[in-house]
């Protein structure tokens, strides 16, 4: 992720994926199926609905599946700085999950505001 592509629906494909990896690695104990739960879901409800923002018919459509999509970005993050508190999965790759969510966080943010 750090080679910064231009491509964003690539960007969010890559954020799930690496998001399922990470999530396959955690302990299969509460706190792992707990969270890995959460932060797949949210990870992949956010490139999702990215994907159908692409496909809407009106500002409208757009504006709000971007903004569904902004809500499950800042869910993925909240729930990595958690599990970075608590130092739980594999540093490396939640660090580089934590980076990027916080860029794909910044451009849906400025997407929507521009688009209003």
């Amino acid at each position: 992720m750090s080679d910064r592509k231009f491509d964003l629906e690539d960007r969010f494909v890559d954020f799930g994926a690496l998001t399922v990896f990470f999530c396959a690695t955690l302990h299969n104990d509460m706190p792992g199926q707990y969270y890995g739960n959460q932060l797949l879901r949210s990870a992949g409800s956010s490139a999702l609905n990215f994907g159908e923002m692409q496909g809407t018919q009106s500002d409208r459509d757009f504006k709000n599946k971007a903004t569904i999509s902004l809500k499950e970005l800042k869910e993925s993050r909240m729930n990595l700085r958690i599990l970075s508190k608590v130092n739980y999965g594999e540093s490396e790759k939640r660090g580089k999950l934590l980076d990027e969510v916080e860029q794909l966080i910044k451009i849906m943010a400025t997407i929507i505001k521009n688009k209003g």
